[in-house]
């Protein structure tokens, strides 16, 4: 299988730089443009977070972050960014990878990226290049295995702001999550 064009991963690695380039415009001027805010899902558990050790305790497998109003020292590499929130009234410095990035919503656009993880099994899954093969394949395996993505832990949202200040509101009807397998052949 090393012969096929993993689009899966090349979709999510574009994607990824939309992120990536919001962030970075951001960070130039030094907040989101307008009316716009960011919720940022990440797995806390992936190589190269780093966040305290009482943030990782309170959300040991993903956190979600709102970058907003009150955020601080923006950086943005080409593989991460770190940034500095308040959470409980305490100061504290996050560096996430991109590769860490499972959602990224900014509600005042209906904008939603939502990253799936891709491995060796979703590889595998994926349709070979003859369409004989491809045939043959789709009969052995049932449709739910094809189609259903690698669960996840649900996200808990968290304030990135003093206690009551008012939360952005979610997005609302027509945000639309754009999801890998809908581009994979079933």
């Amino acid at each position: 299988m090393a012969d096929q064009i993993r689009y899966d991963l090349l979709t999510q690695q574009a994607l990824r730089g939309v992120v990536r380039s919001v962030l970075a415009e951001t960070a130039q001027k030094g907040a989101p443009p307008g009316e716009h805010h960011f919720f940022i899902a990440f797995d806390t558990t992936h190589e190269g977070v780093r966040m305290p050790e009482r943030l990782r305790a309170q959300y040991p497998e993903q956190i979600t972050i709102i970058l907003q109003h009150q955020f601080w020292d923006l950086k943005v590499t080409d593989d991460a960014f770190e940034v500095g929130l308040s959470f409980g009234g305490v100061p504290s410095k996050l560096t996430v990878p991109f590769e860490a990035v499972v959602k990224f919503i900014d509600p005042s656009a209906q904008f939603s990226l939502q990253f799936e993880e891709v491995g060796e099994e979703t590889a595998e899954a994926a349709p070979a290049n003859n369409a004989e093969k491809l045939k043959d394949k789709s009969a052995e395996r049932p449709a739910e295995k094809t189609a259903e993505p690698k669960k996840r832990a649900p996200v808990a949202p968290v304030a990135a702001e003093p206690a009551g200040e008012a939360k952005p509101a979610q997005p609302k009807g027509g945000a639309e999550v754009v999801r890998l397998d809908r581009f994979r052949k079933k």
